[in-house]
């Protein structure tokens, strides 16, 4: 009993984790079946011929690309300004710091249906024709309040006494910022970056709203594809990008241990 109240905390947790990892488990086991019909819902034989050729059912490359380079641009301008942002309300106190904070949080809190239809909205008003530049900055917007969050968290968590012995070695306030407080920021800003292009390739909702029927995105064509079927490679996607985001996750365990083991 005593071995059990121990590891009960630990027990716990490998099996909240192994729960939420069934799905990928399922999608990655999915992605070797070759089935009978349209769906791939039943197992019927092993095969690595979506494996071999991931592009070929039409268009699915195509949306693939395309919601990668959206993300790739959602994510960077998000980071970009978000991490200025994120500076600014954590290092600086000025007129209208709580009104922004709270500006910050209302794309986090507004239903997407709402945010896609007010942005759908807008871009009528404006005159700017759907397709992926509106797709692209409906993004930025959305993903900005996240890098925020996340960089504002690490910058509030900075000693600031670091800074401070920078500065009496001589440093002037630009090397300060790039050789101290930007590594020290760093995890925070990468966590955002992350963070911003998840929710960006992931997004269907406010993605539906402002597409034209040219900008296809990846979670638009698995939509539409599984009113049809659901093709394999689909699920080799799927099993990818979580291989992905594994493998970048254990990267980044593996440099901060390291770190921590020099420090």
């Amino acid at each position: 009993m005593a071995w059990i109240r121990k590891h009960l905390l630990l027990f716990a947790a490998l099996v909240v984790l192994g729960y939420l990892l069934i799905p990928n488990l399922i999608v990655a086991i999915f992605s070797f079946n070759k089935p009978r019909g349209r769906y791939n819902y039943e197992w019927n034989e092993f095969s690595i011929d979506a494996w071999l050729n991931p592009c070929g059912n039409p268009g699915i490359c195509e949306a693939l690309g395309l919601s990668l380079r959206i993300g790739f641009t959602a994510s960077l301008v998000a980071t970009i300004l978000g991490t200025l942002v994120a500076f600014a309300l954590g290092r600086h106190r000025f007129r209208g710091r709580s009104a922004t904070n709270l500006l910050i949080f209302m794309p986090m809190a507004t239903p997407e249906v709402v945010m896609g239809s007010s942005l759908l909205t807008l871009f009528v008003m404006a005159g700017i024709p759907s397709g992926a530049m509106n797709i692209t900055i409906a993004h930025i917007m959305f993903c900005l309040s996240f890098v925020v969050v996340a960089v504002k968290a690490r910058v509030s968590s900075l000693d600031p006494r670091l800074e401070e012995a920078a500065a009496d070695l001589g440093a002037t306030p630009l090397q300060t910022f790039l050789r101290v407080t930007l590594p020290l920021a760093a995890p925070g800003i990468a966590a955002g970056a992350l963070l911003a292009f998840s929710l960006s390739f992931d997004d269907y909702i406010i993605t539906n709203f402002n597409a034209s029927p040219s900008s296809i995105t990846f979670p638009m064509y698995v939509w539409g594809a599984a009113q049809r079927g659901t093709p394999v490679e689909i699920f080799v996607v799927g099993t990818v990008m979580f291989l992905l985001a594994l493998f970048i996750v254990i990267i980044g365990q593996i440099l901060s241990a390291r770190r921590e083991r020099q420090a």
